[in-house]
């Protein structure tokens, strides 16, 4: 089967969980066959999972760069700079490089690799972990709306991918970055009272999750407004406005837009650190 990425083989420079993931969602899409797909790690273990699925392994970044167009920087965010110097004299323009490592700026990637490489940066999240991110990127050096393509191409094998500047990937952060955790407790709370209400913890976990998912995809397929959705529900006088006025009372509205807010002002910080 043709590729979708013009017959460019990718490269993941670490091969840990998100790696794993992303690679499983080019193959599971057909985005990409297996056996254009690279990888290295320190971890032989890590190695042997891709090889499971039939990618290759090499023993460092530099023979990734020599193997690979699309190099996937998946390392923790201190060896960002690091692997990248070790790559530069293999790199080419042929090559795209990207980072999925939270809070690391393209000026990093671009003092490592040099102002003529094509980068580009991603905040993806958890979910990618079951197929269903939630990403944004942004490009620097000489990346082009191609390569910014061609990167999109990939990421939404594994969910959605959206193209931010640079400056606003805190707030992507506060939200999509940080929100999984936010929407756990969203999940835990409302099993808990369901429990509370005389529900055993399985079914009222399983109803919970399986609400917010359902209520997520209404959100995604039907393209109405999340009030207009909510609005459909509270029937006058009913039972889900009198919890709604509770939520309300709560400030649980004001207690996620602080969340955001505080989460990608966290962000900025740690970015200019």
């Amino acid at each position: 089967m043709p590729s979708q990425i013009d017959g460019r083989k990718v490269g993941f420079v670490g091969a840990g969980a998100m790696a794993e993931a992303l690679a499983r969602g080019f193959l599971d899409k057909k985005v990409i066959e297996a056996g254009d797909i690279w990888c290295c790690d320190p971890s032989k273990a890590r190695m042997d999972v891709f090889a499971d699925f039939g990618c290759s392994n090499v023993k460092n970044a530099a023979e990734i760069s020599q193997q690979v167009d699309v190099i996937f920087i998946s390392v923790k965010p201190q060896y960002v700079g690091v692997v990248i110097k070790e790559m530069k004299p293999h790199l080419t323009s042929k090559h795209i490089l990207v980072s999925i490592a939270a809070g690391i700026p393209l000026s990093v990637m671009k003092d490592a690799a040099g102002d003529d490489k094509r980068i580009i940066r991603v905040m993806p999240n958890t979910p990618c972990l079951v197929g269903e991110v939630a990403s944004a990127m942004c490009l620097g050096g000489r990346a082009s709306e191609e390569d910014g393509k061609v990167v999109k191409t990939l990421f939404s094998a594994v969910g959605f991918c959206c193209v931010v500047e640079e400056k606003l990937l805190s707030a992507v952060t506060g939200l999509s970055g940080s929100g999984p955790a936010y929407v756990f407790i969203m999940i835990e709370a409302l099993a808990d009272g369901g429990v509370k209400a005389g529900l055993p913890r399985d079914i009222a976990q399983q109803l919970a999750a399986q609400t917010v998912f359902g209520s997520a995809k209404m959100v995604l397929q039907t393209g109405k407004h999340p009030g207009q959705l909510k609005d459909m529900v509270t029937s006058p006088a009913g039972t889900t406005i009198a919890g709604v006025h509770e939520l309300e009372k709560a400030g649980v509205r004001a207690a996620f837009m602080n969340a955001v807010t505080t989460a990608a002002n966290k962000a900025d910080s740690l970015a200019s650190i």
